[in-house]
């Protein structure tokens, strides 16, 4: 059994929301630079060379990559032989994004009530996902997430008999339907399986992924690919003002569903795609 004190955890998640407000994944970085080398049209060229100029210019000046610096989604993956001592892990969470967005200088864009909408001015309370798992680490991913893209993700509930073809739709559908709205280059995040919640949560964990790293399933494998080719046909391009790049990376989950279900999410990310990961 490993002891860990929950400040550790508030210091991590402080380090994390700064982090992933200033600087780019390294991923993200490399597929950013290899997409302004790649981009057929000039005019999606030259704002994919202004996006870059944008990232150097917040790393040097420590201002942040976006000014909506997001709701804060975190992924916790917690070791089954991990003990927490010294308080509360959600309160050290939410503590860790309250001192993260204060200090850092973040806008702070959460509503206590979504029909209320009164701010409570720290970017508080965080969306946490937990899961435990073997071991004796804790593993935290920090995904502060912007509302242009996350307002364009959808869910839909197909039919069993709409198979492979109708998830393909579905994708395409939701992206098309964003076009300029989610910032493109987008990174696409999609579940498919599971329940209504399940689909969506898939969806959200994928983005986390490495955009270089493909799913291990063969044809899940495959689908990445072609349907990152086949938005990348849409013409919807940098910006949404046209040309070749469209989307950086399709990253699919998969999840076992019910006989009389085929659910899909389609969870859009803008070209920032925010995450940050420690393991403590």
């Amino acid at each position: 059994m490993r002891t860990i004190d929950v400040t550790e955890i508030t210091d991590k998640i402080k380090e994390m929301c700064i982090e992933a407000n200033h600087f780019l994944a390294k991923d993200m970085d490399v597929a950013m630079k290899k997409a302004a080398d790649e981009e057929g049209s000039p005019l999606g060229k030259q704002i994919l060379c202004q996006l870059q100029d944008n990232l150097k210019i917040a790393g040097e000046d420590m201002i942040p990559i976006c000014q909506d610096t997001g709701m804060a989604v975190v992924f916790v993956e917690i070791g089954q032989d991990v003990h927490f001592t010294g308080g509360i892990l959600e309160d050290a969470i939410h503590e860790g994004v309250r001192r993260g967005y204060i200090e850092g200088y973040l806008r702070k864009s959460v509503v206590k009530d979504p029909l209320i909408r009164e701010n409570t001015k720290d970017n508080t309370p965080a969306v946490i996902h937990y899961e435990i798992v073997p071991g004796e680490e804790v593993r935290i991913t920090v995904a502060p997430k912007g509302f242009g893209s996350e307002n364009m993700s959808r869910v839909f509930m197909l039919k069993p008999a709409d198979g492979i073809e109708g998830v393909k739709d579905a994708i395409l559908t939701a992206v098309k339907d964003a076009g300029p709205n989610a910032c493109p280059p987008m990174v696409i995040g999609v579940g498919i399986g599971g329940t209504f919640e399940k689909c969506a949560l898939l969806a959200k964990k994928a983005l986390t992924r490495p955009i270089d790293e493909r799913s291990v399933v063969p044809y899940v494998e495959e689908l990445e690919k072609e349907m990152l080719m086949k938005i990348n046909q849409t013409g919807i391009g940098p910006g949404g003002l046209g040309g070749t790049t469209t989307a950086l990376a399709v990253n699919i989950n998969t999840y076992p569903t019910h006989i009389a279900g085929l659910p899909v999410a389609v969870n859009i990310c803008c070209h920032v795609n925010r995450h940050a990961v420690r393991v403590i």
